[in-house]
């Protein structure tokens, strides 16, 4: 029994350190929340002291940078110190940003360095035109323009003519603007040059329109432009009522003796239709009046309108 005990309670030196190691993680895990309970507190109340610190210093600041602007708000009294630490007594009196020299600065209250800026600036041509201009000087504080505006004076600038002596305004001639006419135009006689004078007609538009009016045999109605290929909209609109067409000057085909490569040139006939009306005469004789391309069952009514007028029995 003894020998069997001392078995179970016997331990290797892994063991003994695992145990031991085990032990120190549970205690240390078990007082950990003491010491955090301990320290937290502290940290708490460092950083809350820490914003009641930086809340008290800003309020400070602000608190004396209203009473330097009130102070400041009536003729500056108060002594300011340059960079070298030595008071520098200040006056306000009435001055030109342009012609003012460094010493006048300086008596405003104005740093040296500030001062000289200034002068280096006018010296290069730079002008203040307003008073307000003195606000975009670098190095002067907002406070310093708020005081130094009211005594600001900026005399007229001299232009050549005098001060405040300007050129008497020369009353040019009105020249009444006339609205640009054209000339009417034929739509079967004229030529390029002549629909290359209407607004917005160039020589490419000029050449398709001729040339769709000789595929054509002749426009029988100003509309006919439209279907020129590529002319917008937009541009008919602007030459239409300069556009006008004569009776009688179409070249008309004879569907009794055409042949299908003859009637296919014409624009308004495809080679399916060419085909079917020279089939259609060889099938039933020749056509008896024009009304008879309506038999066609491949014609549109729309085709049909259009075609009427080229189209002739003789």
């Amino acid at each position: 029994m003894a020998r069997t005990l001392q078995h179970f309670l016997y331990f290797t030196a892994k063991e003994r350190s695992g145990t031991i190691f085990l032990l120190a993680f549970i205690l240390l895990c078990s007082a950990f929340p003491f010491v955090y309970a301990a320290i937290l507190p502290k940290m708490v109340l460092q950083k809350e002291e820490e914003k009641l610190i930086s809340t008290f210093k800003k309020q400070n600041n602000f608190s004396e940078q209203i009473n330097y602007a009130n102070d400041s708000a009536h003729h500056y009294t108060k002594n300011r110190v340059d960079e070298n630490n030595i008071p520098m007594p200040a006056s306000l009196f009435y001055f030109d940003p342009n012609t003012a020299n460094t010493g006048d600065w300086i008596k405003l209250g104005i740093k040296e360095k500030t001062a000289l800026t200034i002068q280096k600036y006018v010296s290069k041509g730079g002008h203040f035109n307003a008073p307000e201009d003195i606000s975009k000087i670098w190095g002067l504080s907002k406070i310093d323009v708020e005081r130094l505006l009211p005594y600001v004076r900026i005399a007229a600038k001299d232009n050549g003519y005098g001060k405040n002596n300007y050129p008497a305004y020369e009353k040019k001639p009105y020249q009444k603007w006339e609205k640009k006419t054209y000339q009417k135009v034929d739509i079967n006689l004229a030529d390029t040059s002549i629909f290359i004078a209407l607004p917005g007609i160039g020589s490419g538009y000029a050449r398709r329109i001729v040339n769709f009016r000789e595929r054509l045999g002749g426009f029988y109605a100003v509309e006919q432009i439209a279907e020129t290929y590529g002319l917008p909209d937009s541009t008919f609109q602007k030459i239409k009522p300069y556009l006008f067409v004569t009776d009688g000057s179409i070249k008309k085909l004879n569907i009794n003796a055409a042949t299908t490569d003859e009637l296919k040139t014409h624009p308004y006939i495809r080679y399916q239709l060419a085909n079917v009306i020279v089939n259609f005469r060889l099938q039933h004789g020749n056509y008896k009046q024009v009304e008879d391309l309506k038999k066609i069952m491949i014609l549109t009514d729309d085709v049909y309108e259009k075609l009427k007028p080229y189209i002739t029995l003789q």
